[in-house]
């Protein structure tokens, strides 16, 4: 009789994942042995893990003008529990069950924000109001993402996050100064709020065109 060891196993089961698709719908709350698998499948730290949690994000094309929404991520209950996993270090089974069970089941929408040339890190001004003033320049806030309005729509309705925060990006040079160059937002939900097997995640910059991520929940874990 053939045997696999654990981390074989744990291989075809992640193998099997990514490449024939997810086999069940998202559901919520997740049986025990879901979130078993899912803690497995954290602890392996490996390129798979991230090819299959980008099923979970939907990467975008730049606008013509405006700032560029380059990615939006949805994460379930049982995607989070893979990338939690992965990140922690000296993590039992027997821990992840446990505070499993004393959480409720979430999903993290995460939406990233990057500046272009037409919405950049650095704003032109006039420095007075009369014509011809000259022009001044000023840096764009660092809170420059609480402009964004983010709706997470489904059975279209909006559903209202429990969380809805952010943070800039900065891209640092060697000689120590940090240029500004996008945000990160972050948002959650409670997992029963999902009933329906899509959802939209609606994003409205002030400058620049509306995006419109669909994702197909009944084709994710």
């Amino acid at each position: 009789m053939l045997r696999l060891s654990l981390s074989a196993a744990l291989a075809v089961s992640l193998a099997l994942l990514v490449l024939a698709g997810p086999v069940l719908a998202f559901s919520s709350p997740l049986s025990d042995e879901s979130v078993r698998e899912a803690y497995f499948l954290g602890q392996r730290r490996d390129e798979s893990v991230a090819r299959f949690l980008d099923q979970y994000k939907h990467h975008l094309r730049p606008p013509d003008t405006g700032p560029y929404i380059s990615s939006v991520e949805l994460l379930t209950p049982f995607a989070r529990l893979i990338l939690l996993s992965s990140q922690r270090i000296n993590y039992s089974a027997q821990q992840a069950e446990k505070e499993h069970r004393g959480d409720q089941e979430m999903v993290a929408i995460t939406v990233e924000i990057q500046l272009t040339q037409s919405y950049p890190a650095i704003i032109a001004q006039p420095t007075g109001t009369r014509s011809g003033s000259p022009i001044g320049y000023t840096l764009r806030p660092s809170e420059f993402w609480k402009d964004f309005d983010v709706q997470v729509l489904a059975d279209e309705k909006s559903l209202e996050p429990t969380l809805f925060t952010g943070e800039p990006n900065y891209r640092c040079g060697d000689d120590g100064g940090c240029v500004l160059t996008g945000a990160t937002l972050h948002l959650e939900l409670p997992a029963k709020l999902f009933a329906s097997d899509s959802a939209t995640v609606q994003v409205t910059p002030p400058e620049g065109p509306e995006v419109f991520v669909d994702f197909d929940l009944a084709a994710l874990r």
